[in-house]
């Protein structure tokens, strides 16, 4: 795992093996910013990263200029290896939290530009996602919420879906706030 571009370039990752995540891949990872690349100016951005496991995206969005990142898993050890990771990156504009992704966003009152959000793919619920993001207005104008998902997931028929992109195994359906 390695960080793809920006400030960070190519610097590697490298996680605890007994974590139990599954990173996005660097082909879908690198694919998925090219998309953000060609519609938003990623510097000063506010992102929320849910589920963010290794912290893979993470690091990603702030090694490419995004001002001001929330970085949510309930894992303890996940959150704090990333904690470690942006210590030792020096990515001071990376906020870290313990919670449970769907109990954070049924309480988070903050707007941000870009939701990330890559739960386990067997998750059942997944489609409860974006019914919160909406619901509790989480995406500034013209947001982002990106749903990482495996292939028997299909979110298409949901309200502020715009597109669906398939790199290898992983899936990514995008929504839009108006």
């Amino acid at each position: 795992m390695r960080v793809v571009s920006g400030s960070h370039r190519g610097r590697v990752i490298h996680p605890p093996k007994n974590l139990d995540v599954r990173p996005t891949t660097d082909f879908a990872k690198e694919s998925i910013f090219n998309i953000l690349n060609n519609y938003f100016e990623l510097d000063g951005l506010k992102i929320l990263d849910l589920f963010c496991g290794t912290g893979n995206m993470t690091y990603e969005f702030a090694s490419r200029g995004c001002g001001d990142i929330t970085s949510v898993d309930s894992n303890y050890s996940c959150c704090e290896f990333v904690k470690k990771t942006i210590l030792e990156f020096k990515m001071s504009q990376v906020k870290v939290m313990k919670s449970d992704a769907f109990a954070f966003l049924k309480r988070e009152t903050q707007q941000f530009h870009i939701i990330f959000c890559d739960p386990p793919y067997d998750l059942e619920n997944i489609a409860t996602i974006p019914e919160l993001v909406f619901q509790n207005k989480l995406l500034k104008p013209d947001g982002w919420l990106i749903v990482e998902h495996g292939e028997k997931t299909d979110l298409s028929k949901m309200e502020h879906f715009s597109q669906h992109r398939k790199y290898g195994n992983v899936n990514f359906s995008i929504f839009i706030s108006a």
